[in-house]
C-alpha cells in the first residue's frame, strides 16, 4: 500500500506525467514516539501517539543532486547539518502518524527530484508594446473627457 502512494505522491510532484518516484530506505529513516501535544483528555497523558521522524540527508542513498536540492530548500525543518527534522501528530493513533510521516517526507523528497526549468528572461514584443501604448492614449482620452462640461456652445 505504501508503495501504491508513493507513486501517486510522485505522480503529484512532477504534474502528472509517467514519473519513477524517489524511494528512501526504510534503514535510513529514524522513527520515534512521542507524546502528542494540545487537547486529548486523559489518552494524552498515557498514549505515545505522536510519530518523530529523522532523516539524514548527507548519509542517505538519494542522487547527489536530488541532495544539493533538499539541502538547498529554505525549511525550518531542515537543519544546518542537513537532518529533516518532521513532527507528525495529526492522527489518533501511531500508526497512521508514522504513514503521514514517511508519506510526507516522499513528498517532500519527489519535490525536487526533477530539477526546476532555468527561467529565460523576454521582452515584450514591438506589436505589443503599440497595442499598450494605443490603450493607454485611448483610456487617456476617456478620462480627458471627465471633466466639468463647459456651456459655451
Amino acid at each position: 500500500m505504501l508503495d501504491k502512494l508513493v507513486t501517486e505522491v510522485a505522480v503529484r510532484a512532477h504534474g502528472g506525467g509517467p514519473v519513477e518516484p524517489l524511494r528512501v530506505r526504510e534503514d535510513e529513516v529514524e522513527l520515534s514516539a512521542i507524546r502528542a501535544q494540545g487537547a486529548g483528555g486523559q489518552n494524552v497523558n498515557k498514549v505515545s501517539s505522536a510519530i518523530h521522524l529523522r532523516f539524514d540527508i548527507g548519509a542517505s542513498s538519494l542522487p547527489d543532486d536530488v541532495k544539493f536540492r533538499l539541502l538547498a530548500l529554505n525549511d525550518s525543518r531542515i537543519s544546518k547539518s542537513g537532518v529533516l527534522v518532521m513532527k507528525a501528530q495529526q492522527h489518533r493513533t501511531q500508526e497512521m502518524n508514522r504513514f503521514d510521516a514517511l508519506i510526507r517526507l516522499y513528498e517532500l523528497v519527489n519535490s525536487v527530484a526533477v530539477p526546476q526549468k532555468v527561467r529565460r528572461a523576454t521582452k515584450p514584443s514591438y506589436s505589443s508594446k503599440q497595442r499598450l501604448r494605443a490603450a493607454k492614449i485611448q483610456r487617456s482620452s476617456v478620462k480627458a473627457l471627465r471633466g466639468r462640461v463647459s456651456q459655451d456652445a
